[in-house]
């Protein structure tokens, strides 16, 4: 193998391996450093540059960084990443004078923004911090689209989108609330120089089964249901109620059934518990509040009697599996099971809606409906118009929806300015030793067995009295602190410099994981053979040094290191030191070379 290149920025990227799945890239084990120093506001502002709502995330992110947390190769657990994000959020006082303000002078450019979900109010904050007129649609009256009216208060408190949006309008947003957007074709005509759809995924799949149309008026779409509870349509729900679906929607459903006078709540879903999409946390505190889960019954009929429902019929199936390993669901051969309910929640599904873009805009559109938008670049087949969040690729999570808005963002600064697309602008990198003395480093390098710290929550009977209490009370700074030591600073890495090395094996002997080999060259293949522990995640990369003095290699497993700092310790040349690694991921105004 070649040398490693420890210039390139991804390498080091993606070893910090909770950043590099955090589809907004947070530089997170900075931020949990920062919490455990009591820098709530500094952790806080890393967040709002990288993720824009850390007060909103800390409480309802899919957590995509934490299966990928080092920490969980050792313990059952990975770190409470997004739970110490909340942290940041609850303790940082007052941060405005931290936040940017708005320009004095503008660029000339108008941004139209439809939609406050956000994916719009992500390309909002940073196109107006650098000097664009955007203008934000949205039918309702308060910005935050999706994360307001879908997200129940019990898990999101709505002073918190208040405040986290109201990051974003200070920056001088125009905002024009309780106003849909009803064509596509007249906003372009109003001179915009360019669009940013972020309208989501608005429209629940509907099942049309036997008895649908005869119990309409018990029968409810579900994140039509969540919207009508959270803006106070709906205060009251049925004694016996069937959540239909697997997904994190459902769990808000059946959760909120139970707040609204749901005494018998049960979520009833197709496929088998480990196959439902719904995270696992959400899952858990469904059956925390006594919500069972039925598994492997698949809708047949709504029964209903005088035009009013009385429950459901259920097909009992099972999972067969072809020689290829894709599952498929057939029936069971046991007799159909009826559940009685006075209320269904339908939550199967969303689709996207753009019933407002019309034909001669220019836009097409795939056979799911789906606009045809560019992966990279988040434009749509008209340069003007670029989509992201729910409505580019159907529905996923805020962390990707955030994601998709910095990349449009990058994307119409540079159509704005007539430079190509698909130039991205590179990221702001640091690499810096962390040495302070022959034994004595900047960060907390101690490894040790340390379990996962349970977040409070509210005592069950008063959460289940009110749905605007939140169930989830936060860690304390004292659990803040003990649960931010498990992270195991993974970007601060172990950098060897060949020709420093004596080739004496003491990093070797020390190294408490076996990482690290010194062996003959080869093909990767080949090497990862030879390793004196396993290499077997062929995701990670495996660090070659240049040649040594014996002709041999020096070859370090990423996959397997702790960031222990005991290989640096023990070294008696310097060939090795802990370097902290520092990613920015560029955002609008590092794109154009004016700013």
């Amino acid at each position: 193998m070649l040398p490693t290149d420890i210039r390139n920025p991804d390498y080091f990227h993606k070893v910090v391996d909770c950043q590099w799945a955090c589809p907004a890239h947070t530089p997170v084990p900075e931020y949990i450093r920062l919490i455990a120093a009591e820098r709530y506001a500094d952790a806080y502002m890393i967040n709002w540059r990288s993720n824009v709502f850390p007060g909103i995330l800390g409480r309802t992110c899919d957590r995509p960084c934490e299966p990928a947390c080092r920490r969980g190769r050792v313990e059952e657990e990975p770190v409470a990443i997004c739970r110490l994000k909340r942290v940041a959020a609850d303790y940082k006082g007052d941060i405005t004078p931290l936040l940017p303000i708005a320009p004095e002078m503008r660029n000339g450019k108008r941004i139209a923004l439809v939609g406050a979900g956000p994916a719009s109010l992500t390309v909002a904050r940073d196109l107006a911090a650098i000097g664009y007129h955007c203008v934000v649609y949205d039918r309702e009256r308060r910005g935050g689209g999706m994360i307001r009216s879908q997200i129940p208060k019990f898990r999101l408190p709505e002073e918190v989108i208040d405040e986290e949006v109201g990051y974003v309008e200070r920056l001088g947003v125009e905002t024009r609330y309780n106003t849909p957007v009803d064509s596509l074709k007249a906003l372009l005509d109003e001179g915009y120089d360019a669009v940013f759809v972020g309208s989501g995924a608005p429209r629940g799949r509907d099942l049309h089964i036997p008895g649908r149309k005869e119990a309409a008026d018990n029968i409810h779409i579900g994140i039509d249901w969540l919207s009508s509870v959270s803006f106070g349509h709906i205060t009251s729900v049925g004694k016996r109620v069937i959540v239909l679906g697997g997904g994190n929607t459902a769990m808000d459903c059946c959760r909120s059934a139970r707040r609204l006078g749901g005494a018998d709540v049960k979520v009833v879903v197709r496929s088998g518990f480990e196959e439902m999409k719904a995270s696992p946390w959400e899952k858990e505190d469904a059956m925390r509040e006594d919500i069972p889960i039925l598994n492997f019954l698949v809708p047949k009929e709504f029964t209903h009697a005088d035009g009013k429902l009385t429950g459901v019929v259920f097909e009992k199936v099972r999972a067969e599996y072809d020689a290829k390993g894709r599952r498929n669901l057939v029936p069971a051969g046991e007799p159909d099971i009826h559940i009685e309910c006075d209320d269904v929640l339908v939550a199967v599904g969303q689709e996207n809606a753009f019933p407002w873009i019309e034909a001669e805009t220019g836009i097409e559109f795939d056979r799911w409906g789906l606009p045809l938008v560019d992966k990279v670049t988040f434009c749509s087949t008209n340069p003007k118009v670029f989509f992201g969040g729910d409505s580019a690729f159907g529905p996923k999570n805020i962390i990707w929806a955030v994601a998709h808005g910095h990349q449009a963002a990058i994307s119409i600064d540079l159509f704005c300015n007539g430079e190509p697309l698909h130039e991205r602008p590179p990221p702001d990198v640091a690499l810096n030793s962390q040495k302070m003395g022959i034994h004595e480093w900047s960060y907390d390098n101690a490894v040790s067995n340390d379990h996962r710290f349970a977040v409070p929550h509210q005592e069950k009977a008063l959460a289940l009295a009110d749905i605007k209490v939140e169930v989830e009370l936060g860690f304390d700074d004292r659990l803040a602190f003990n649960e931010a030591q498990r992270c195991l600073n993974c970007d601060v890495q172990t950098v060897f410099t060949d020709s420093a090395c004596i080739e004496c094996d003491a990093c070797v002997d020390i190294c408490p994981v076996d990482c690290i080999t010194f062996t003959r060259n080869g093909d990767e293949e080949d090497l990862r053979t030879r390793l004196n522990a396993p290499s077997q995640n062929l995701e990670q990369e495996l660090y070659v040094s240049g040649p040594l003095k014996t002709g041999r290699v020096m070859v370090k497993d990423e996959d397997v290191c702790l960031h222990c700092g005991m290989c640096a310790e023990r070294c008696p040349t310097g060939a090795w030191d802990m370097q902290r690694f520092l990613i920015d991921v560029a955002q609008a105004g590092s794109a154009c070379s004016r700013h």
